[in-house]
């Protein structure tokens, strides 16, 4: 029976699944506008540190005030309302919740609701793919341990491109390489958010009309947040990172079959089997039509003559060889899909994405030199950026995890361009993120590469 048949008759048995968003934002809010019109899900409650700017994006979403007018988790359960609160603790104990999305973005808060939620049996459908990022593996192993699903957010772009990873392999093709598009150059590293605006090509009116958050857009921009998805879909999949950060070769969706071969082969590859990420520019600047910015893609390889020749039969665009084919999505509509996770994960309980294993890592690294009293200011700021590493070679290094960067001393001067380690900074070791970071360094090896 498919997810939405599913869906129709909790629905019609007045069971739906019932849903505690943490976080409202402009993530939280995209899943807020779909909500009303999927059939048997119930948001039983949101919590946010301002009720009031939730209840401000669900009207401005379309939600009615009626809607969210519970005054009590008693009420919304009773009435089919939704109640708002502060307080994530509250939510997250609810009995009555099956499935807990985390939207907050803030990676070390991610963690600890995300092992609440655990311990109180409830699905997690994790959008802060930052906190993936550097613990990710232990996060499924702890949810599978008690016994519930953990998964990656469908609509972003890791859970698009395991899915097309899942769809390669399930078809019998072997997978040469699978990422996501972005617009990149090299300098984009050290953007700052003062200066990312002008790069990502809006203009600071568009962005205050918008009430889009610099900071947040940088970590795009400066390649952290492309080191970060790539990280979760190495580590959901198996597939290799390059040996130091990602390439992004500039590449049409038309020409995506030919740099994503390996080098030996006239592609950009190191070996077959990698994650790698589609500038949308060229060298000089030049945006490239028809461009795979926004979307996700996956490169298979045609093992047997017969399977070329169907390739080639069926029109299917490959490298020159024929023996390579792209296929892809060239958008994702971001929190507006978050519904697919909800429903695999309460339904089917199958995760849209979980990391299996411990391929990759993302490294604070120093866009700026530093020098000792400098205070971190995380993904996306002014002081540092996300390189993405094998994790045994993060691991070899001391690298400090970007997403414990945040609101941290540095000890010693770095230059610029160096990735940070762990003895670089006064780092606070009492909150569950490090605790699991730490925790995970000692339970799950790094893949050899």
């Amino acid at each position: 029976m498919s997810l939405y048949a599913q869906l129709q008759e909790r629905a019609a048995q007045n069971k739906p699944i019932r849903v505690g968003l943490i976080g409202a934002g402009k993530f939280g809010a995209m899943y807020l506008s779909q909500i009303p019109r999927t059939p048997g899900v119930h948001l039983a409650g949101i919590a946010d540190l301002s009720p009031e700017a939730a209840r401000n994006s669900l009207a401005r979403v379309g939600w009615k005030p009626e809607q969210y007018g519970a005054s009590s988790a008693d009420e919304a359960l009773r009435t089919g309302s939704t109640w708002i609160t502060d307080d994530w603790q509250a939510l997250v104990s609810l009995p009555e919740i099956d499935v807990v999305v985390e939207c907050t973005g803030n990676p070390i808060a991610a963690v600890e609701h995300c092992l609440a939620a655990f311990a109180q049996g409830k699905h997690v459908v994790n959008v802060t793919v930052e906190a993936d990022a550097f613990c990710g593996p232990l996060l499924g192993r702890k949810a599978a341990q008690a016994g519930v699903v953990y998964s990656l957010a469908f609509g972003d772009q890791p859970a698009l491109i395991c899915d097309l990873v899942d769809w390669a392999r399930t078809c019998g093709f072997p997978v040469v390489a699978a990422g996501r598009g972005h617009k990149w150059l090299p300098h984009f590293s050290e953007s700052t958010p003062d200066t990312v605006w002008g790069y990502y090509g809006l203009t600071p009116e568009q962005a205050e009309r918008g009430g889009l958050n610099p900071k947040m857009f940088n970590s795009f921009l400066d390649g952290s947040k492309p080191s970060i998805e790539s990280s979760a879909v190495a580590n959901a999949t198996g597939l290799r990172v390059p040996s130091n950060g990602l390439l992004y070769p500039p590449a049409s969706i038309e020409d995506i079959p030919f740099v994503t071969r390996p080098i030996s082969e006239g592609g950009v590859l190191e070996s077959k089997g990698m994650v790698e990420v589609v500038s949308s520019l060229e060298a000089d600047g030049r945006r490239i039509p028809y461009d795979i910015r926004m979307g996700v893609w996956v490169t298979v390889e045609a093992e047997t003559d017969y399977i070329k020749n169907c390739f080639e039969e069926y029109n299917a665009h490959t490298d020159p060889s024929g023996r390579y084919f792209t296929l892809y999505k060239r958008w994702h509509l971001i929190g507006l899909e978050v519904g697919m996770s909800v429903a695999s994960v309460a339904l089917r309980k199958e995760a849209t994405g979980v990391a299996t294993c411990w391929q990759a890592d993302v490294v604070a690294t120093a866009k700026r030199d530093l020098k000792p009293g400098d205070i971190l200011d995380g993904e996306g700021g002014y002081t540092v950026w996300g390189k993405l590493l094998p994790a045994q070679k993060s691991v070899s290094i001391g690298g400090l995890p970007l997403g414990l960067a945040h609101g941290i001393k540095v000890l010693c001067p770095v230059a610029k361009g160096q990735s940070l380690s762990w003895s670089d900074v006064d780092i606070d070791t009492s909150t569950p993120a490090y605790r699991i970071r730490k925790e995970m360094e000692s339970l799950i090896p790094p893949q050899a590469q």
